[in-house]
């Protein structure tokens, strides 16, 4: 057996790899990491989304860590995972588990790890954990078990609900008076994920109407991925069409990424979201320092901050290198295409929530529709239109095998632009002379080649993937 981590933790379909039997495995693992981080005093924090038996793992995984004498703290519901993040940087616990799939297919579950600074355990951490797993397995040694009820008798698992403090924590960070004021008429789409009904709770005092939908327990999700990208929100955007509503709101199966619907049913990417929730900080909080965005992302966040002079820092995809700068001070802000962002004074952690909550702050301080909003960003940093495509891989692919070809084959010309720059920070991206870019990189957390692309019009990105999409082929 053999169970790897990517990008954000461990993922497998359920029943075939992930069964509870692995999940033992996996959390016994986890134990011994989180003992040998703290022996003395070790705690942890357990949070679920809405999967199919998400619940039962959970439970699973607090009977491991109560048999290895680790105070653990369980989530009474489903919860966002960036809840669960701030639960353990403000409990001060050694690490936190999330158990979610994020914005991956139903039929899959998985694992995220926590460090105890509040965001997702760092590669090096990561593979401390497989290390400890191939030893427990080449030792035959099987994971330890406690019964619940009796944990729980003896109080080393603890139910509570970590949701009030993430909730005061984040009106430290959002204007809610301000969003009040502005009247605004909301559709929240949670994708039958664990962000589900959360706008309204955190709106509820206001003057803010909130419309829940998709906000049922659903642990197929529909049938789609729970992923708030355009494909996947034909129920919000009809909503929005058949209502007077200004703006829609959709969270991932997790609630740390974010995707929004304008008042006349265009889909607003978290590209868009990243460079309206900057500009707001810098010209109206007057916040200064790094920003932050990994290789797939807009480069409309490269003009922002050059037009405020701050320094801009290029990383691999996965929050987790967001993650790295954010915990050594001195960033305003930091997001990556799929829609993970945070800002500074919050933790390390990919929000949906947070960015929602901005999104709408900007709204309500401009006095201003969505779409109008968008239109002045990009008369301002644009033009700038985006795609990806993602390509099913019915085998793996070795990165660094890939990433030799497309250098070795690297054109000197893409549907007739010079490339004038190739880098490899992850995967291949091409940087044409006219600002546009295409990117090719496998999946860290899914069987899947993604193919990016950024330029002027629709057309010229069209024709970038068609390029990208012929050359991952060869």
């Amino acid at each position: 057996m053999t169970i790897k981590f990517g990008t954000d933790g461990w993922r497998a379909v359920i029943s075939e790899t992930f069964t509870f039997a692995n999940l033992r495995l996996v959390a016994q693992a986890i134990a011994d990491f989180i003992l040998e981080e703290d022996g003395r005093n070790p705690s942890v924090i357990i949070g679920f989304d809405t999967r199919f038996l998400s619940d039962r793992y959970a439970s699973e995984v607090a009977r491991v860590m109560a048999a290895n004498h680790i105070d653990t703290w369980l989530a009474r519901a489903d919860t966002p995972t960036p809840a669960i993040s701030y639960t353990v940087h403000n409990k001060k616990a050694t690490a936190g588990v999330m158990i979610t799939a994020s914005h991956n297919a139903p039929r899959y579950n998985g694992v995220k790890l926590k460090a105890s600074f509040g965001g997702a355990a760092s590669p090096a951490q990561h593979q401390r954990v497989e290390q400890l797993l191939d030893r427990n397995l080449a030792r035959a040694h099987g994971p330890n078990l406690m019964d619940f009820q009796e944990a729980t008798r003896q109080d080393r698992i603890h139910k509570f609900d970590p949701s009030w403090a993430y909730y005061e924590h984040l009106s430290t960070l959002v204007d809610l008076d301000c969003i009040s004021a502005g009247e605004l008429r909301l559709v929240a789409d949670g994708m039958y994920g664990s962000g589900r009904g959360v706008f309204g709770e955190m709106l509820a005092r206001g003057r803010s109407h909130v419309r829940n939908i998709r906000h049922e327990m659903n642990p197929g999700f529909g049938g789609i991925h729970p992923e708030p990208i355009a494909q996947h929100l034909g129920l919000l955007i009809s909503t929005i069409q058949a209502g007077h509503w200004d703006v829609g709101l959709a969270t991932d199966g997790d609630a740390d990424r974010i995707g929004a619907v304008d008042a006349q049913g265009n889909f607003v990417d978290p590209h868009r979201i990243f460079a309206l929730v900057l500009r707001y900080l810098l010209e109206k909080r007057d916040v200064r320092g790094k920003v932050v965005r990994t290789v797939s992302t807009t480069r409309m966040i490269d003009r922002i901050a050059a037009q405020h002079g701050l320094e801009l820092v290029e990383t691999p995809v996965g929050f987790n290198h967001i993650a790295d700068l954010m915990i050594a001070n001195g960033v305003v802000m930091g997001g990556e295409e799929s829609g993970g962002m945070s800002i500074q004074g919050h933790i390390p952690e990919g929000d949906g929530i947070l960015l929602g909550l901005l999104l709408l702050e900007v709204m309500a301080d401009a006095k201003a529709p969505l779409h109008e909003l968008v239109a002045d960003l990009l008369a301002q940093y644009g033009p700038a239109q985006y795609a990806r495509t993602d390509m099913p891989l019915s085998r793996p692919v070795e990165k660094k095998q890939m990433v030799q070809m497309l250098l070795d084959c690297a054109p000197s010309e893409i549907a007739g632009v010079s490339v004038e720059d190739v880098q490899t920070v992850d995967g291949v991206k091409y940087y044409l002379n006219d600002g546009s870019w295409l990117l090719i990189r496998p999946s860290g957390t899914e069987p899947v080649l993604r193919v990016y692309a950024e330029a002027p019009d629709d057309e010229r990105v069209k024709a970038l993937l068609g390029f990208g999409e012929e050359m991952a082929l060869q």
